[in-house]
């Protein structure tokens, strides 16, 4: 009996090595999964809130200056409004609910570029900045 005793016991002591490898893998992976989930949700949030104020910006520009000039019908401020028009309607088309959509990107540059478009037919310098501290939309 006690032959049979002495190798279950040594393998105990070289296996626990092994076994406190394995179960220290498990628990740090757990936590690392956990810490990462919260890591990706506090990123998506700033991340999305600066895509959503500087899409906000846009919007708000184009919508200000679509009513200053409705009432100008000559044919260099309808080129103008088309522009704004349609600057809207890519804003308005923005999918902001669907974080997996695999064009937001694309379709983010497509709006920064329509927006410097924009601001180049009506004459204005546009500079468009986020930063920690404030973030500023200069004319």
């Amino acid at each position: 009996a006690a032959a049979s005793a002495g190798p279950d016991m040594f393998d105990e002591i070289v296996m626990a090595e092994e076994r406190f490898h394995g179960e220290g893998y498990q628990e740090g992976y757990i936590e690392g999964s956990h810490v990462g989930v919260v890591e990706g949700r506090r990123y998506g949030s700033l991340h999305g809130a600066k895509v959503g104020s500087e899409i906000g910006c846009y919007l708000g520009f184009a919508l200000t200056w679509q009513c200053l000039l409705q009432n100008c019908t000559d044919e260099k401020n309808s080129k103008k409004i088309k522009a704004l028009d349609s600057l809207i309607g890519m804003i308005q088309k923005f999918p902001y609910e669907d974080p997996t959509y695999d064009k937001l990107q694309e379709d983010l540059e497509k709006i920064r570029g329509k927006f410097k478009q924009v601001c180049s037919m009506l004459n204005i310098q546009s500079d468009f900045r986020m930063g920690t501290e404030r973030s500023s939309l200069t004319f």
